[in-house]
């Protein structure tokens, strides 16, 4: 049997309890519960949680991990350093590249989903890597909203920083075309529309 060339991506999502230690979110939780429910019928080759701690916890990667409610006979990676959702998409490109992953299915809360498009759907497709995404049903709150609204005004920037720090890292990964990245993600950087 062929194995599987897909993917599903969580991007985390923490707060503060009422202790003060930095847990998911309900909808983190929610996130994973459909998450584990696409890994029984899509069997993923690999499952990518990825999110950082800010108060040096245990990630939300981590802790992601921990609480996986799903199949156990696929990889599951936990990439816990990523502080943004450009983060989040760059950290989480070599991975699936490494593992010759084709398709992935980025698994976000409905109010984030126009940034996950940005930041995955305007990258991955340029290594070969098609994007497909799913959200539980939640209910957006007011600060949600507004967190999203103001991190709109940032993306541009966002995704040029997590270009710079591939580059950096010294990636010998190359897009489709055969571009190397730092090509591949300027040309993507210039496509994609500015913020004013």
């Amino acid at each position: 049997m062929r194995e599987s060339r897909s993917a599903i991506v969580v991007p985390g999502q923490g707060c503060l309890d009422r202790d003060g230690t930095y847990t998911l979110s309900r909808g983190c939780n929610r996130l994973l519960a459909l998450a584990a429910e696409l890994a029984e019928t899509r069997r993923p080759g690999v499952v990518v949680l990825s999110g950082w701690s800010p108060h040096g916890g245990e990630s939300e990667a981590a802790q992601m991990l921990a609480a996986w409610p799903g199949r156990r006979d696929v990889e599951l990676l936990a990439e816990g350093t990523a502080v943004n959702t450009s983060q989040n998409m760059a950290r989480v490109l070599p991975l699936l590249l490494a593992r010759g992953v084709e398709e992935a299915t980025i698994v976000c809360a409905p109010a984030h989903r126009l940034r996950c498009h940005y930041f995955f759907g305007g990258v991955y497709p340029r290594f070969g890597v098609a994007c497909t995404y799913r959200s539980p049903r939640l209910r957006p709150r007011a600060g949600a909203l507004a967190w999203e609204a103001a991190a709109l005004t940032v993306m541009p920037w966002q995704r040029r920083n997590a270009f710079a720090e591939l580059e950096r890292r010294g990636n010998s990964l190359r897009s489709t075309e055969g571009e190397p990245i730092g090509e591949a993600c300027a040309a993507s950087v210039s496509s994609s529309p500015s913020a004013s």
